[in-house]
C-alpha cells in the first residue's frame, strides 16, 4: 500500500496530492535530450521541449504540473559556464559567482542570500534570472491573471508578501535577487539571438502577453556583460534571517555619473528607481504598505554603503 511523508503509517494510503502525482510521474516519460550546441539546443525547444539547466526552478514545477513537458533540452554543456573580466556565462552556479572577488560585491552578495548552500551550487545565473513568480494562487494553478484568468486573486485575497509596484494587473513579485543586483550594475544580455540591456528582458503581463520576460520561443540566456561599478552593495529584509525570498531587496551601484537602484520583491518584475525619492510613486496594496517603510530604510543604508549623498 502506498504511503508518503504525510502518511506516518504504513496502514494508511499516501494523501490525495501525492497519489494524484504518483499516478501522474507513472503515466508520463520524460526524454532527456543532450545537443552538442546553443544552437541545436535552441532549436530543440518548443513542441512540448523544455530547457533544463541547474533543475532547481523547473524540477518543482514539473512536479506540481505548472509545466508540462515531453522532452527536457540539457543545457550544461552548450551554455557558457565562468567569468573573463566583466563576461559572465550564464551557466554559472550562484555558488561560483558569490566567492569570486573579480565579481562586483552587489551581485556576490544577491548570490550568497538567494537560497541554501544546496541550491546555490545547483542554481545557474540564467535559469535564476527566469524563475517563475513565488504567488501561491499562480503555484497553486489557481485561474489568475498570468495563468490567463481575468483576475489577480491576491488583490483580494492574501498579498503579504505581494507588489509595492506595476501591479496594475498581476500583483506577483518578481523573486530573483541576482536580476536585482545586475539590474543596478546595467547589465547586458547576450542571448542565441541578440544582445539587450537586461532591463529589456523584464515586461509587465499585458492583456495580449502575460509573460513577464520577452525572450522570444526557443531563444536561450548565454552571457552577460555586468560593468565594474565604484562601489556596489545588495541589502536583503527576510522573513527569517537566512534562505528566504526576499520581502524587500536593494541593490546600489556607484559609477561616475551617479547612484543606480533596483529592488528585488516589489513588483511582477525586478523594479529600476530612477532616485530614492522615486519610492514616494508606490502604490502598495494593503497589505504590502509595510513593504514601502523596508524598501526606504534599506535604500538609504544602501546608498550610504556606496559613499553618496542620499540624494544621487
Amino acid at each position: 500500500m502506498p504511503t508518503c511523508g504525510r502518511s506516518r503509517s504504513r496502514a494508511r494510503k499516501c494523501c490525495a496530492r501525492c497519489a494524484r502525482l504518483a499516478n501522474e510521474t507513472a503515466r508520463s516519460e520524460l526524454e532527456l535530450l543532450r545537443p552538442e550546441s546553443a544552437e541545436a539546443a535552441s532549436a530543440a525547444l518548443g513542441n512540448g521541449s523544455v530547457a533544463l539547466a541547474g533543475g532547481t526552478e523547473l524540477v518543482p514545477l514539473l512536479r506540481d504540473g505548472i509545466v508540462r513537458a515531453e522532452k527536457l533540452v540539457e543545457l550544461r554543456d552548450v551554455v557558457p559556464r565562468g567569468f573573463d573580466g566583466t563576461r559572465i556565462g550564464a551557466g554559472t552556479t550562484l555558488a561560483e559567482l558569490e566567492v569570486d572577488p573579480q565579481i562586483p560585491q552587489a551581485l556576490r552578495e544577491a548570490c550568497s542570500l538567494a537560497a541554501s548552500p544546496q541550491l546555490r551550487s545547483m542554481s545557474t545565473l540564467g535559469g535564476n534570472l527566469l524563475q517563475a513568480t513565488r504567488c501561491w494562487y499562480w503555484r497553486l494553478n489557481f485561474p489568475c491573471y498570468l495563468h490567463g484568468g481575468d483576475v489577480c486573486h491576491a488583490k483580494a485575497g492574501q498579498h503579504r508578501e505581494h507588489a509595492i509596484f506595476g501591479s496594475d494587473r498581476c500583483a506577483s513579485a518578481h523573486p530573483s535577487d541576482p536580476a536585482a543586483a545586475l539590474l543596478a550594475l546595467g547589465a547586458r544580455l547576450h542571448t542565441t539571438a541578440r544582445e539587450l540591456p537586461l532591463s529589456e528582458l523584464y515586461r509587465l503581463p499585458t492583456d495580449d502577453n502575460r509573460d513577464v520576460t520577452a525572450l522570444e520561443p526557443g531563444e536561450l540566456i548565454l552571457e552577460l556583460d555586468v560593468p565594474q561599478p565604484e562601489a556596489s552593495v545588495y541589502l536583503k529584509a527576510m522573513e527569517r534571517r537566512k534562505w528566504s525570498f526576499a520581502l524587500v531587496g536593494v541593490a546600489a551601484a556607484r559609477f561616475a555619473d551617479g547612484v543606480r537602484l533596483a529592488l528585488a520583491g516589489v513588483a511582477p518584475v525586478p523594479w529600476a528607481l530612477s532616485s530614492p525619492d522615486a519610492l514616494e510613486q508606490a502604490t502598495p496594496l494593503p497589505g504590502t504598505a509595510y513593504k514601502v517603510d523596508i524598501a526606504r530604510a534599506l535604500i538609504r543604508r544602501a546608498v550610504e554603503a556606496v559613499g553618496a549623498p542620499r540624494s544621487a
